[in-house]
């Protein structure tokens, strides 16, 4: 992870880590960041990773359940942009939710997700999210 993201940080793992996305059009997205340097593919991931990743994933999902309910969730796994082993976490929602008097609606709820960079939120806002999901996150 690179140190412009470490403010991103919601916690870490053996081999994981798992940041808030800073496009929050579905509240509650996060990346999940494998630790190694070297990873790149999901299919090379060691028997540790691949192991702690349904930890991951099942610990981030009972989070995010808590903290904003949502009624579906998208995993993807693309590589496209950053070429590093890393997860897109994405909560979907059939309705629209308020956090912090800021509407949150999954325009694209039944269809595949998409990355709306139109949609903004503040800084103090996408902290209050990490924060919320850190909440459910603690052992």
């Amino acid at each position: 992870m690179e140190d412009k993201y470490a403010k991103f940080l919601i916690k870490d793992y053996t081999c994981w880590s798992i940041q808030v996305h800073e496009y929050q059009n579905y509240i509650g997205r996060c990346i999940v960041w494998c630790k190694r340097p070297d990873a790149l593919d999901l299919t090379e991931a060691t028997p540790a990773e691949r192991d702690e990743l349904l930890v991951v994933l099942k610990d981030l999902r009972q989070a995010i359940t808590k903290a904003f309910q949502p009624d579906w969730f998208n995993y993807a796994f693309l590589g496209n942009e950053t070429r590093h082993l890393h997860g897109h976490f994405i909560p979907r929602y059939a309705k629209s939710r308020e956090f912090m008097g800021v509407k949150f609606e999954d325009k694209r709820w039944g269809h595949n997700y998409e990355t709306d960079k139109g949609f903004q939120i503040s800084p103090a806002v996408l902290m209050a999210i990490k924060d919320k999901i850190g909440e459910g996150l603690l052992p």
